[in-house]
């Protein structure tokens, strides 16, 4: 695929690098390219899809954070200092490729919030994507229950995006495009990461089969584990 020559403005690259941890052309972990490359379809509803998921798991954990008390403290530590993060991150390749609604085609309602709305504006538990919404609605209801439940949602949340993120990567494959290509595997390396920790906090707690007490669907030994981000 071509790469369509474009020049980027030293603001935008700012923005990448001060994000992401540096520059370059892919393959080291932790970067993303600062290249522009000709998007497909799939690929700009696969930032929008990905915006809305890394959002789900920023409210979800932070609503059950509370929920239990600040008992769970899984949660806070993954909330706060990976899933903003993550936010960010699809934010500005939203922005570095100014995606507008007009672009999309699987939102299920207006957007409930434009790429440049601060963080701590964003609506809690509100989405423009109808499967998300659903998803919200009904992991939320499931972790109300018990602590248990709490940490077996979050194992559903990880499981639930290294899926969305081997689709995604695909399509990023297909297209060339390297920077979605990178993001994206930054953002699946994180939820390995936090598989684990609900599966510690799991197995802490006395469930001996951690996130596997869910079934196959969620039990996952050849996850990484440690990887960077």
């Amino acid at each position: 695929m071509k790469r369509v020559k474009k020049i980027l403005s030293i603001a935008t690259l700012a923005v990448l690098f001060t994000a992401c941890g540096g520059g370059g052309g892919g393959g080291t972990p932790g970067t993303i390219s600062s290249g522009m490359y000709e998007l497909s379809q799939d690929n700009k509803n696969d930032l929008a899809y990905m915006g809305n998921e890394e959002r789900l798991a920023y409210d979800v954990y932070t609503y059950l954070y509370n929920y239990h008390g600040g008992s769970i403290r899984q949660f806070e530590n993954i909330a706060s200092k990976s899933e903003t993060k993550h936010i960010s991150i699809v934010r500005d390749l939203v922005n570095k490729y100014n995606i507008t609604k007009d672009d999309l085609t699987n939102l299920s309602t207006d957007p409930v919030a434009s790429s440049t709305t601060s963080q701590s504006s964003l609506p809690a538990g509100k989405y423009d994507i109808a499967s998300i919404q659903n998803l919200y609605n009904s992991l939320i209801a499931k972790g109300k229950r018990s602590k248990q439940d709490a940490l077996e949602v979050g194992c559903m949340v990880e499981v639930t995006d290294v899926n969305d993120l081997n689709e995604k990567i695909a399509h990023a494959q297909e297209s060339g495009a390297q920077d979605l290509i990178d993001a994206f595997n930054i953002l699946r390396d994180g939820s390995y990461n936090h598989y684990w920790a609900f599966d510690k906090g799991l197995k802490d707690m006395g469930v001996e089969a951690g996130c596997c007490t869910l079934g196959d669907a969620y039990c996952h030994d050849e996850y990484p584990k440690n990887t960077r981000m």
